[in-house]
């Protein structure tokens, strides 16, 4: 059997990326089906795609298949192939990236989990067999100018923050399993009204919209293909963007311009920005949005600790971190609200 693993580290592999001269595209979808053995399913999958230099992250689990991915150009064609080879993948949408340098992944990991999207659900008659109805893009935004339409963000703080779509109403939570039972109460006396979920590519609301219907709601939609497919089709339809600024994504791009607004602020200075990038000291990691003055000033840290601890020689650097499980973080509100502006 091929490698399933990657024992390069990933330093050398973005060097490789980086060094390569074809052309990458960056895509993704998700389904929900029922794979029975999900880490055969896995094997597999890393096999053909191992085969076809596709790069990207990939969950599998029981209940189907959520993917992003950097597929070489000339072996897009290939791919789809053999992805619509199994049945239940066969003619699935693929939302291309709207803003794209062919640089979002460098290395191909391809993980079993318990579930797809962590939702917290253990409620055994809860089924995804019963999900909201698909609205396109004309009908997002023919919805939209309804006063009986209630437009409910199922992402993090972080990506509402950066860009978001008229009238759209945020769920105050960072984890999507947090979000669920929070959107239903919020909307207990909207029973009647038309709700419409989005995310990026529609997995997370495709499931919120099964949770509501199963919390009695009646009148539930969701985005279909989420805010990438609803990117790609404005333009192709020549319509008006009801979404503003920018869509999160989580690859090396952190982002892709949907429209020129930036409605977000540099957390450090205040300034008008809508730039993620993780604090450069690794003991760190922070998420957190910072303008090209505040970049310069601080490094590309956070604070002025992290730029201290940055400017270490690295040996002291790793003896400093060692023992510390730091992953990368992000600035949430309850973050905010413990401390001052990032930078002081």
């Amino acid at each position: 059997m091929s490698l399933l693993h990657n024992r390069v580290s990933n330093k050398e592999l973005k060097e490789k990326l980086y060094q390569e001269t074809f052309p990458r595209t960056t895509i993704s979808f998700y389904q929900y089906f029922t794979i029975q053995d999900p880490i055969a399913f896995r094997d597999e999958f890393y096999k053909q795609l191992n085969a076809l230099q596709v790069f990207g992250r990939i969950y599998i689990a029981t209940e189907g298949i959520n993917a992003q991915m950097s597929v070489p150009s000339h072996n897009l064609e290939a791919f789809q192939t053999y992805l619509y080879s199994i049945p239940a993948l066969n003619n699935l949408r693929l939302n291309i990236a709207v803003n794209d340098n062919g640089k979002s992944f460098w290395v191909l990991r391809i993980k079993v989990r318990e579930k797809i999207v962590a939702d917290g659900i253990d409620d055994p008659t809860f089924s995804m067999e019963n999900r909201g109805k698909y609205v396109n893009a004309e009908q997002m935004n023919q919805l939209l100018e309804s006063p009986d339409t209630i437009v409910i963000d199922m992402r993090n703080h972080y990506e509402f923050e950066v860009g978001h779509f008229v009238k759209a109403i945020e769920i105050p939570s960072d984890t999507f399993r947090e979000q669920l039972p929070m959107a239903a109460d919020m909307m207990k006396e909207n029973k009647d009204k038309n709700i419409i979920m989005y995310c990026t590519g529609g997995i997370r609301c495709e499931k919120a919209s099964a949770y509501m219907l199963h919390h009695g709601f009646k009148n539930v939609f969701h985005l279909e293909g989420g805010i990438i497919n609803y990117a790609n089709k404005i333009k192709d339809q020549n319509l008006t963007s009801q979404f503003k600024g920018k869509n999160f994504v989580f690859d090396d791009r952190l982002g892709e311009k949907i429209t020129d607004d930036v409605i977000a602020k540099c957390h450090q200075c205040g300034a008008p920005c809508d730039t993620h990038t993780n604090c450069n000291n690794d003991a760190c990691h922070l998420l957190f949005i910072q303008c090209a003055e505040c970049a310069k000033s601080f490094d590309g840290c956070c604070t002025v600790a992290c730029t201290e601890v940055y400017h270490l020689p690295l040996e002291e650097q790793e003896t400093l971190r060692a023992g510390n499980k730091n992953g990368i973080q992000v600035f949430n509100k309850s973050k905010q609200r413990l401390r001052p502006r990032l930078g002081e």
